[in-house]
């Protein structure tokens, strides 16, 4: 089956062409390094991951972009309120810069601990202020730009197509804005470039066309995806919450200097959810790759917990289900390891796994697959090779995972022998029920034909 991916802009699935034969140029927006980014963040980041790995299984090269975004973010959509990196250095202590160069090096520890592919290029938005300036004179050249008393700011209202991809109700939104407009024409302009106050201390800040200031946030991006990818490039991709805003006016000025929506196919991962409510920086629920080290999870078992829901789709994170998840995982690792050196993946399965993931990156149903393919009759080192040929897309890590060697606890030892027992009197479920309290502890049992090896799960 050719791939088929869901594109927003014409909310629909449809089959993916790559604009370039063999070739696919990836966007995907990354974090805004004011903060540690929290398990929520990461499950936009994963889905991207998981994207990539399928492009690659069709035979794809992937150029893949990624932004940090250093400067120029406001804590509100609308051109108000402050930077959050000069916010956030406020709350640390630390300059801007140290603070950006601090939760970068954070968040590539997280993406490593993840099992995240790093992208071809992660670009600064510090390091492309020049690149960003002439984006807004393009846009200002072609009579899209207006200036006020506080920056450079975009006119929508000579973008008949401006909203598309969010589906807006511009005529509602001008009649409902609540907010004093100030200088600005209609409510849905923004901030282009931003004028710094001559009462403002600001850390990041540089000389423009226009006067001393630091870009908008939607700029950036626009800047650097042109930069990197050229003026119309296959895939952008981004959360739930860059439909309505962001991503709407990365295509208005892309639209409005080179005349093109900016990609041919537009991508969103949905909200890890706490409660029915989104995760945030904000809630109560900051929750951390670090803390799931400390509370003694693997970052990989939140990685394959998001594989079991579509990336469409919310999903609600409980530590319920981050435990089933890290058992299952456990399992998996287990078994894989215990089938030995691998011979030739069976072509029958790879071509059943491409064919669920082409229908837009179906993991629950791939992963399932995968469960199939471990308890098929297949020989043991084909069967390994097949289950490794999969992980290529789920990215577990199963060819370099080993068990961890140790001397096993007294009460860890009593537990194991206890399902032995079980095991040779075939009371099957009290077996399993053993062996997850073994996994719930983080140990592995491997079963021989004399005895068993218990090992650090």
């Amino acid at each position: 089956m050719p791939l088929q991916l869901f594109d927003t802009w014409t909310r629909s699935v449809r089959e993916f062409t790559p604009l370039k034969p063999g070739e696919v140029g990836l966007y995907t927006c990354g974090p805004t390094v004011y903060d540690y980014q929290h398990i929520g963040n990461y499950r936009t980041f994963l889905f991207e991951d998981g994207l990539k790995r399928v492009l690659k299984l069709n035979g794809y090269r992937v150029n893949h972009v990624m932004n940090i975004t250093d400067v120029g973010h406001l804590v509100s959509d609308g051109d108000d309120g402050e930077d959050k990196m000069e916010k956030g250095s406020r709350r640390t202590g630390k300059s801007a810069w140290d603070i950006a160069a601090l939760y970068t090096e954070s968040f590539v520890g997280d993406l490593k601990a993840l099992g995240i592919e790093f992208p071809t290029t992660l670009c600064k938005a510090t390091d492309n202020i020049p690149e960003q300036i002439a984006f807004v004179q393009e846009i200002e050249k072609k009579g899209y730009s207006y200036r006020t008393s506080d920056g450079i700011y975009f006119d929508t209202s000579k973008q008949a197509s401006y909203g598309y991809l969010g589906r807006l109700d511009i005529a509602g939104l001008q009649a409902g804005a609540r907010v004093d407009l100030g200088e600005k024409k209609n409510a849905t302009d923004y901030a282009l470039w931003k004028f710094s106050t001559p009462d403002e201390k600001r850390q990041m800040e540089w000389d423009s066309p226009w006067g001393r200031g630091f870009p908008g946030w939607h700029i950036e991006c626009s800047a650097m995806a042109h930069r990197y990818l050229g003026e119309y490039f296959d895939i952008h991709c981004g959360g739930e919450d860059h439909i309505t805003v962001h991503h709407p006016n990365e295509i208005s000025q892309t639209e409005a200097a080179y005349g093109t929506r900016l990609a041919n196919f537009w991508m969103h991962g949905y909200f890890l959810i706490t409660n029915d409510a989104k995760m945030s920086k904000s809630s109560g629920e900051f929750l951390r790759v670090q803390l799931l080290l400390g509370k003694g999870y693997d970052p990989i078992a939140y990685r394959y917990l998001c594989l079991t829901a579509h990336y469409r789709t919310q999903m609600n994170f409980s530590w319920e289900a981050l435990d089933a998840a890290q058992t299952g995982l456990a399992r998996l690792r287990t078994a894989v390891h215990a089938l030995g050196e691998p011979t030739t993946p069976d072509a029958a399965f790879v071509a059943r796994l491409i064919d669920i993931l082409n229908e837009d990156l179906n993991f629950p149903q791939a992963l399932a697959l995968m469960h199939e393919a471990l308890k098929s009759d297949l020989p043991a080192p084909v069967k390994k090779a097949t289950l490794l040929k999969f992980d290529e897309a789920f990215g577990l890590g199963l060819a370099i995972w080993v068990p961890l060697v140790v001397e096993a606890p007294a009460a860890v030892r009593a537990i194991a022998d206890a399902r032995w027992a079980a095991r040779n009197a075939k009371d099957w479920a009290e077996a399993d029920r053993l062996r997850g309290e073994l996994t719930a502890l983080g140990w592995a049992m491997k079963d021989g034909k004399e005895g068993y090896a218990l090992g650090k799960g």
